[in-house]
């Protein structure tokens, strides 16, 4: 009599790719806990008493960024706390129950602004033009004015590694300036400190962490669906070179936190005009082995 040969243990093999896919977001959430945890310490974020005021979209990186901050908040070296605060911009069919559901079911302090900020971009922006500039800096005005209502002393920011990279390039290409987002922004009428916790964080690791989380994404209609918006094609370009180059972002990032004024040609960075006084200087304090 023919043995039948010894079949998978379909319950055995389930646990264990259960285990296993545990195992890999503990991994992912760690490394966000950790490079989250990073970026503040690196860039001075929040200190002791902070009111943080976390701007939440409803997309995925605002998400993380509140769940990681939580996460944090609890074994953090200094007290702060955190409140939500969700800018409802009157887009047509936006859901506007979701985040307070979400909010209520995670237990945190929330606060929904009601701007309508949608008709007048509509308004103002030619047909065919990108609504992004416009709807930015209403939002950000919108905010801004906000938080000093709440009593929030930093307002943070969900922009992850890729954005400040392409923001970049858009100054670069377009706007024929060095300069990008830095973690960690004093507003220009000195009333406002931005952070952004996401500094360090790859894209890649927040939209599986989000994916993971199920988070309730909320889409933006205004701009999501804008064809050639230039940080799409940027964002396309940096894609390109990662799959090309494997860990050319990570070098192009450790570029931005590693300037050398003297190697560019900002005259108001750098005293060019005083470099033969410099030199003179130099000369003087040398000693010229020669007559000893």
């Amino acid at each position: 009599m023919t043995e039948t040969p010894d079949q998978p243990d379909a319950t055995h093999n389930g646990a264990g790719d259960a285990a296993r896919t545990r195992r890999e977001f503990n991994k992912l959430q760690k490394r966000l806990r950790r490079l989250v945890g990073n970026a503040i310490i690196d860039y001075d974020m929040i200190r002791e008493g902070d009111k943080v005021m976390v701007c939440l979209s409803g997309g995925k990186d605002s998400y993380t960024m509140l769940e990681i901050l939580r996460n944090l908040q609890r074994n953090a070296p200094v007290d702060f706390s955190l409140v939500a605060v969700n800018l409802d911009q009157k887009q047509p069919g936006f859901p506007e129950h979701v985040l307070p559901e979400y909010l209520d079911g995670i237990g945190v302090d929330y606060h929904i602004l009601e701007r309508d900020t949608y008709s007048v971009v509509k308004e103002k922006t030619p047909e065919g033009k990108s609504t992004c500039a416009l709807c930015s800096r209403l939002r950000r005005g919108s905010l801004y004015g906000y938080a000093e209502e709440i009593g929030a002393t930093k307002i943070a920011l969900g922009h992850h590694r890729e954005d400040i990279l392409e923001t970049l390039f858009l100054n670069m290409f377009f706007g024929g300036s060095l300069k990008s987002m830095p973690p960690k922004l004093l507003s220009d009428d000195g009333k406002n400190m931005v952070i952004r916790p996401l500094a360090y964080c790859r894209e890649a690791d927040i939209a599986e962490f989000s994916r993971r989380m199920e988070f309730p994404i909320i889409p933006c209609n205004l701009c999501g669906s804008q064809p050639n918006l230039q940080r799409q094609v940027v964002k396309e370009m940096l894609a390109d070179w990662e799959a090309s180059h494997p860990g050319r972002l990570e070098s192009m990032f450790k570029a931005v936190t590693n300037v050398a004024p003297s190697q560019l040609a900002d005259r108001e960075l750098f005293d060019f005009a005083g470099l033969e006084e410099k030199q003179a200087r130099m000369q003087a304090a040398r000693i010229d082995f020669t007559e000893l």
